[in-house]
């Protein structure tokens, strides 16, 4: 018999998926009908932080239940510590057998990070300086520079093709564990994390996704001319992607594209969900949907990531859990990565993990009666030393209640009240009236984070990085978790 004390969880991951986009956080044009009822059957989290705009180390904090600054990872060239204890090492504590079927983004030898099984990997290298994929003609639009939106459209991307194996590796594991259970051989719940890569550029979708987005799509709102932009930071950053000066065309035919993405990641979805209904396999299970970060599309003048933006910090959040979660919630409540996955532990049993600064959210939704208690507050932190300025770029933001403030170093900091202004036009940081709170967020910002110490430790990274990326283009190390990204599956209409 099934040990019906404890959840199984189905962990689903995407990359670069901006709540903005998504049928339940009133995008009235996306299609997202599965994302839609899943919502409607749990909680959709309406204030939910990246802990950094940016893939690894957003990812690498979910992981760990640790900030950047705390496990040392800042950038998409940074490995996580094979010391430091995961969300599925907590799992495995806790009796689970934890499974893994795509997208991780961990760099390094250690390609499982307490998973016990693996049965897709990701495209990229597993060691820094071992060969890159071959996305073929559209090599360089997966990034934030100019090229990405000159090849947009219609078309087909390598990151669909993985996510499709993804999606029929997953529904196998599903299947399987449906036979378990109609043979009474199902004794334990099961644990199984999936990491799909869409929506993420390149901004290219197959055609009849493109077409069913093409002659609806609308310019973004809040699009923002060059010359209107003062904070020093952000012009620097639209010179050097190129969207200083990106045409209206180029603008649709990728948000097009995007939403076409969106809407093929919920018919995946949509399939997943399927397989765990059909195997009768829903009933004890506790399903989180979530995204590493945003997308800017367009606002603000900006594509892609790497600013704290909404559109870009922000990541759905998407709770279900039959029976114990009551259904058809909204939570307005502040909450990072880092909260889920202490929650995600909380919810299975499992021990949390101890350095860890996430707060489980679970009380705050299973129908308790009112728990006090819960502060407003997230924290993400965007460190560079590849895309910044001259001697790189450290900054820290803090969403705390209805205000939000931006630390850079060495210039000017942005703040935001979210109540009256949720579209970030107005920069409160030189209101008089506003000197109070921007001291005391300030502050808040650098208690425990200090920008010298971690440009430091990220110059010591770097050094290291040149013997391990020389040592991997040398020693040809094994890629056992690398799945193949081919050329030839990448092409434009």
């Amino acid at each position: 018999m099934i040990d019906l004390s404890r959840p199984n969880l189905l962990y689903i991951h995407t990359d670069q998926h901006s709540p903005h986009v998504t049928g339940c956080y009133g995008d009235s044009l996306v299609e997202t009908p599965n994302l839609d009822r899943l919502a409607a059957d749990g909680v959709v989290f309406a204030n939910a932080y990246c802990c950094s705009p940016i893939c690894v180390p957003s990812r690498m904090s979910m992981l760990s239940g640790r900030h950047p600054y705390q496990n040392e990872v800042w950038t998409n060239e940074h490995a996580l510590d094979s010391s430091i204890p995961t969300i599925a090492h907590a799992m495995g504590a806790g009796g689970y057998r934890p499974e893994l079927v795509g997208r991780m983004h961990a760099l390094g030898p250690d390609q499982l990070h307490g998973y016990a099984a693996r049965y897709v990997g990701d495209h990229g290298a597993n060691h820094p300086g071992a060969p890159g994929p071959d996305r073929g003609i559209l090599e360089g639009t997966a990034g934030p520079h100019k090229l990405s939106l000159a090849r947009s459209g219609p078309g087909q991307s390598g990151y669909q093709v993985h996510d499709e194996d993804v999606t029929a590796a997953t529904i196998d594991c599903l299947n399987r564990l449906g036979v378990q259970k109609r043979a009474g051989l199902m004794k334990d719940p099961f644990s199984l994390s999936v990491g799909l890569m869409l929506p993420h550029p390149p901004y290219v979708a197959r055609q009849e996704d493109y077409d069913r987005y093409i002659d609806r799509i609308a310019p973004p709102r809040k699009a923002r001319a060059f010359a209107d932009e003062t904070h020093p930071f952000l012009r620097w950053w639209r010179q050097y992607t190129g969207s200083e000066n990106m045409s209206d065309e180029e603008a649709l035919r990728s948000r097009a594209a995007y939403w076409g993405l969106v809407y093929r990641t919920d018919v995946m979805i949509g399939q997943i969900l399927g397989a765990l209904e059909e195997n009768d396999l829903n009933d004890n299970t506790l399903i989180v949907y979530t995204s590493d970060h945003g997308d800017m599309q367009g606002e603000h003048g900006l594509f892609w990531k790497h600013v704290f933006y909404e559109e870009s910090v922000r990541a759905p959040l998407i709770v279900s859990w039959p029976g114990r979660i009551p259904a058809g919630q909204r939570s307005e409540r502040v909450v990072s990565a880092l909260d889920v996955a202490a929650s995600m532990l909380d919810a299975l049993g499992a021990p949390a993990l101890p350095n860890s600064a996430g707060r489980s959210f679970l009380p705050q939704i299973d129908g308790r009666a009112d728990v006090p208690g819960w502060e407003d507050v997230a924290f993400s932190e965007y460190c560079t030393d590849q895309f910044g300025p001259p001697g790189g770029a450290y900054q820290r933001m803090v969403r705390r209640d209805e205000w939000k403030y931006i630390y850079y170093h060495a210039q000017p900091s942005q703040l935001f009240n979210l109540r009256e202004d949720p579209d970030e036009l107005s920069d409160r940081s030189t209101d008089s009236g506003c000197r109070s709170i921007l001291q005391e967020l300030h502050a808040e910002a650098l208690r425990d984070w200090n920008p010298e110490w971690v440009r430091q430790k990220m110059a010591q990274k770097k050094a290291d990085a040149s013997i391990l990326q020389a040592w991997a283009r040398h020693t040809h190390p094994e890629e056992r978790y690398r799945w193949e990204l081919r050329g030839e599956m990448n092409w434009l209409a």
